[in-house]
């Protein structure tokens, strides 16, 4: 068994959707980023990546390339997942959680879920949580997310 962590954090603004664990939610706001700037798939994305060795998002999956503006990060997390396969891994589980002060999301999170586990295969469980007005995401400025996992050799 190994153990991963990741971590994401994008700025949230004006005129792009906001698409979090694969689902848009209406909002006025959306996460900034050269893909869709799920920062819950990118935490999840390095957290396993990180616990199989391999390199993180941002050398897998650079912004530099053309191919990946504007990607679904649910695309990227098949990718992922696939580099995962071909390292011997496959998840065993993955506990995540989102830091954003709005919108609220608990009634979307049973879909997260569902579109996680899809790809991952494994259990998913997400959780979601304020600054209570805190800092730059309590201000509305951005949202983050961790993310840990459990892999095992297949």
């Amino acid at each position: 068994m190994r153990i991963g962590h990741g971590y994401d954090v994008h700025k949230l603004v004006e005129n792009r959707k906001l698409i979090l664990g694969g689902v848009e939610i209406p909002y006025e706001k959306g996460l900034l980023g050269h893909s869709d700037a799920d920062v819950l798939i990118h935490a999840i994305m390095d957290a396993l990546l990180g616990a199989a060795g391999l390199p993180d998002i941002g050398q897998q999956f650079p912004d530099k390339d053309e191919r990946y503006r504007g990607i679904s990060s649910m695309i990227l997390l098949g990718h992922t997942m696939e580099k995962l396969t071909d390292a011997g891994f496959a998840p065993s589980n993955i506990d995540a959680t989102l830091i954003m002060q709005a919108p609220k999301i608990a009634k979307y999170i049973p879909q997260m879920k569902e579109n996680i586990e899809n790809i991952c295969h494994c259990p998913v469980n997400i959780k979601a949580t304020t600054p209570e007005w805190l800092g730059y995401i309590g201000r509305g400025e951005g949202a983050e997310a961790h993310a840990v996992c459990m892999i095992e050799e297949i």
